[in-house]
């Protein structure tokens, strides 16, 4: 199995250059071969010196899915500096969206780890990748904005057809709350009974007109009867 192809060295020499492949394709039995990115990712690593650590493949797995098995192994890895440099076939083999493949950069960032996409020509550790770096966070950063102003208006729009918003009220029993107090049931008994929260029930005796000590009196007096 590709994802096998393991190129690794117990104490490697500090100044080679360790580089992760990661390839993706999104169905097995439609002809697609995760072969032809890796070879050109492999040649690619050959040209520049680099040392293969490992090729990750997940074969059958669709884009749209941030969790992977070997992107997950991948990350994992990063994350204890196996490796120093990502290299793809493309972002969309290995993203899914915009924030989803700025999130990983800003995480290869923070662990010191570079990042080449092999057909957008874009390598992070060259002023050009810096810009694109920072394209691709303005991108996101918008993409965001987008979504917090679609909510908004579309909260705007249902508060002007006279939509109700948020979790709908629950009826209260206010009499059963206070009968059930006190004929000395605890206040956590009442919410589970009358299905509502503790606080919800405190509340609502509260606001009846008998005060919160009478009916503690009369539970604890009805307790004692008992």
């Amino acid at each position: 199995e590709m994802a096998s192809r393991i190129v690794r060295q117990e104490s490697p020499d500090p100044t080679t250059v360790r580089a992760a492949i990661y390839a993706r394709v999104s169905t097995l039995n439609g002809g697609q071969d995760p072969t032809m990115q890796t070879r050109e990712l492999e040649e690619y690593c050959q040209r520049r010196g680099w040392q293969i650590f490992d090729i990750y493949v997940d074969n059958g797995f669709s884009g749209k899915k941030d969790s992977r098995p070997q992107l997950n192994r991948m990350m994992q890895d990063a994350h204890e500096r196996r490796f120093s440099v990502v290299v793809v076939w493309r972002f969309d083999r290995f993203a899914r969206s915009v924030s989803h493949l700025l999130r990983a950069l800003e995480t290869f960032n923070a662990l010191g780890v570079q990042f080449v996409s092999l057909s957008e020509q874009v390598d992070t550790s060259t002023p050009t990748g810096k810009m694109v770096f920072t394209v691709l966070g303005a991108v996101a950063e918008l993409e965001r904005s987008l979504i917090v102003e679609r909510v908004r208006a579309g909260l705007r729009h249902a508060r002007a057809k006279g939509k109700r918003l948020g979790r709908p009220k629950k009826s209260i029993d206010t009499a059963q709350i206070i009968s059930l107090r006190a004929a000395g049931d605890s206040w956590r008994t009442i919410a589970r009974k009358c299905d509502v929260s503790v606080g919800t029930v405190f509340a609502t005796a509260q606001r009846h007109h008998e005060p919160i000590s009478v009916l503690t009196s009369m539970a604890e007096s009805n307790r004692s009867n008992d």
